[in-house]
């Protein structure tokens, strides 16, 4: 695959970013492209390495070195439909995904790894630029009639594998719009919003029908979808937001972060009107979580025009090469730093939020932390131990809580009788994706708890294979065995 000498005889490159006192003045996505002999040697470096690692790595399958050799023989339309042919949506996961294919890179051994997610991207650009990219409407359907409730990534991966399997699939949204997190909780400068409407366009063109403003359990009863549907598909995703349990955490000024990102996100698509405007503008801001939502935020409250914007992370800093205890081809938790953390914030990890501050009318005004330090016993889970005599206060006006989600809300499982686990996790196996109610299935996070883009792309794909099982005792769509290769 790729240049068999190519590995020796190119570095690594990957798209490069606009300065940042020029990307921070608006929410545009800031990459600068490659140009295509670049990105042909990029491809050129995937080193036939006889054993690939890298669609292991990737929860998807993707055949990673079949695009990369299409990608270096110029041949676009190929690396295309390769790349289609196991990941619906590589639109979304080329600008968001962590990439756990390049950890597991081969190459990556002892050199660079393969630049893949940002050839990925590239290629279906192409094929968007080119008009590759069009509707595939099944050639007969069946009769059936499939709900999917939520459209985020496992929602839309869902719906269009069932519908390409003749199934009539309609998709319920709450919210005003589809897209689920890709809309309202990915800011517009890492996934501007008409990258989603172009592809809800081509599943519209498809026959999929999407009806939002849709809340499921609410304003649209579970009993109506159980008699009009033949099976319902749960990719509602895990959206209770976790809290922090301190004194001080109802002042005005302490807010989840996926409330702060999604009016944002709502504002930058056109809406004005709110109860409560939430902004960071010429605000000492602390975001507290040091995940990808934690950047999201820091990222948005620069743009906001921040006094100053601080990121503490309980967890130890981690090294920035390869854990020993994490060694490839496994992910590795290393040191990792986004374009948002490059646009200025001042980072600080080991520190536990104490305490949040307010003046007399209810206003944060500043938070007390403490410096703390993890104990590892073997057979035992982590301890965490507080340091004496390093408490600290901070100014702080607006502080923003990026400590993930707990799990699904329950209005669904409750109305509809499933069955949950500790996480409240919807429950089906990864062998029938079927909940303990025949003919209703659950998949991404809701079933598997908060994770990836990719797994969430993954989850849809192979639920529809079962749904369409279920419906038709075999299903045609692809579905993944257990050494992650994909099969039909």
């Amino acid at each position: 695959m790729g240049k068999i000498t190519g590995f020796l005889e190119y570095t690594r490159e990957v798209e490069t970013y606009q300065p940042v006192k020029k990307r921070v003045k608006n929410y545009k996505e800031f990459t600068i492209p490659m140009e295509e002999n670049a990105l042909k040697n990029q491809g050129a470096r995937c080193m036939d390495c006889g054993i690939p690692f890298c669609h292991s790595g990737c929860p998807l399958g993707n055949l990673i070195p079949d695009f990369n050799d299409m990608v270096y023989k110029g041949k676009w339309k190929e690396a295309s439909q390769i790349l289609h042919s196991t990941n619906n949506f590589p639109e979304f996961t080329g600008r968001l995904c962590p990439a756990p294919c390049e950890e597991a890179c081969v190459l990556g051994i002892n050199e660079d790894p393969v630049s893949i997610e940002n050839i990925e991207k590239n290629i279906v650009e192409t094929a968007f630029k080119e008009g590759w990219i069009t509707a595939q409407k099944p050639e007969k359907r069946t009769g059936k009639k499939v709900a999917v409730i939520g459209s985020g990534p496992s929602g839309l991966a869902a719906a269009q594998q069932l519908n390409r399997a003749g199934h009539l699939v309609n998709v319920f949204e709450r919210d005003a719009k589809a897209g689920g997190l890709l809309r309202y909780g990915i800011p517009d400068f890492k996934l501007e919003k008409h990258i989603i409407d172009r592809r809800l366009k081509v599943l519209e063109e498809e026959g999929i029908v999407f009806k939002t403003n849709a809340h499921v359990g609410e304003n649209v009863s579970v009993e109506t979808l159980k008699s009009d549907f033949d099976a319902i598909v749960l990719c509602g995703g895990a959206t209770v937001k976790r809290s922090i349990p301190i004194k001080g955490a109802h002042l005005k000024g302490v807010y989840q972060a996926m409330d702060f990102l999604k009016q944002n996100n709502q504002r930058v698509d056109g809406l004005s009107k709110f109860d409560e405007v939430l902004t960071a503008k010429d605000k000492n801001v602390i975001v507290i979580g040091g995940g990808d939502t934690g950047s999201d935020c820091i990222g948005t409250s620069n743009r906001h025009g921040a006094k100053s914007v601080t990121n503490f992370e309980i967890l130890s800093k981690p090294t920035t090469g390869r854990p020993a205890e994490q060694p490839w081809p496994y992910w590795p938790m290393r040191l990792r730093t986004s374009s948002s953390h490059k646009e200025g914030v001042e980072r600080f990890f080991s520190i536990s939020t104490k305490e949040f501050i307010g003046d007399k009318n209810g206003n944060l005004k500043g938070l007390t932390t403490v410096e703390v330090e993890w104990i590892y016993k073997e057979g035992e889970r982590p301890q965490l131990k507080e340091l004496p005599n390093t408490e600290k206060n901070w100014d702080c006006d607006l502080a923003l809580l990026a400590l993930g989600f707990t799990g699904p809300e329950s209005t669904l499982s409750e109305q509809l009788g499933l069955e949950t686990d500790f996480r409240t996790n919807i429950k089906a196996t990864t062998n029938s994706y079927m909940t303990n109610v025949s003919g209703i299935f659950t998949a991404g996070d809701m079933r598997r708890g908060q994770s990836l883009i990719v797994w969430a792309i993954s989850e849809g794909r192979q639920a529809a294979h079962y749904v369409d099982t279920y419906l038709m005792g075999h299903s045609n769509l692809p579905l993944k065995d257990d050494n992650d290769l994909p099969r039909v």
